[in-house]
């Protein structure tokens, strides 16, 4: 089996490899940001099935799931198990819409048996599927989407609402304009809203919130 690997910790990284090729698993690309990512699944057939975290650079939000989404979408069925410490709901939620298969979500740090791991990774490429029970809820919740929002990053939304740009957000909150593009992100995200240009989603976003 062939294994396209996407992972920004270098320790975690190279212990998966590790474990994998004892397994008798290839690991054809292993990747640690978007733009490595993209170059793996560029060619799916080159891979048998991708492992991927969900947050990768550059902003470390969900590269790892919009990855998947769109080799989804370029190769119907292609496998792909999702590795992360966090669930993203609206991503967890298309990767199961299409009724394909081959697909799995676990939580790392739920992950406890390396031979289940496998087993997870081997079923999925074989067109099964493989969910953690804290994914399938949260898939499954009914919450408004701007509750799911961290007072934070409603403080962001808020001043959005007012027609404040990134830098102005972030001369009010005192942060860093990188770190209020972060918020964006986790807000667009949370909100559902598609990927599009941000102009587009900023509007959408002052919406979802005003209708709070």
């Amino acid at each position: 089996m062939r294994v396209v690997l996407a992972e920004d910790q270098a320790l975690l990284r190279d212990g998966l490899i590790r474990l994998l090729e004892s397994q008798g698993i290839e690991v054809v690309a292993a990747a640690h940001d978007e733009a490595s990512l993209a170059t793996a699944l560029a060619d799916p057939d080159s891979a048998d099935v991708a492992l991927l975290d969900v947050r990768l650079p550059p902003t470390g939000t969900d590269e790892g799931l919009r990855a998947a989404v769109d080799v989804r979408r370029r190769q119907p069925g292609f496998p792909v198990l999702v590795l992360s410490q966090y669930v993203e709901r609206i991503y967890a939620r298309e990767l199961l819409a299409d009724g394909q298969g081959g697909i799995g979500y676990l939580l790392k740090e739920r992950v406890g048996d390396v031979r289940e791991f496998v087993d997870a990774l081997r079923r999925v490429a074989a067109g099964g599927t493989v969910l953690d029970p804290e994914v399938v809820a949260a898939v499954m919740a009914r919450q408004k989407p701007v509750e799911r929002l961290t007072p934070r990053e409603r403080d962001v939304l808020a001043l959005m609402a007012e027609g404040r740009s990134n830098a102005a957000i972030a001369a009010e909150l005192v942060v860093t304009e990188k770190a209020v593009a972060k918020h964006t992100n986790n807000i667009f995200a949370k909100l559902e809203l598609p990927v599009a240009p941000d102009d587009h989603r900023r509007v959408l976003a002052v919406l979802a919130w005003l209708e709070f």
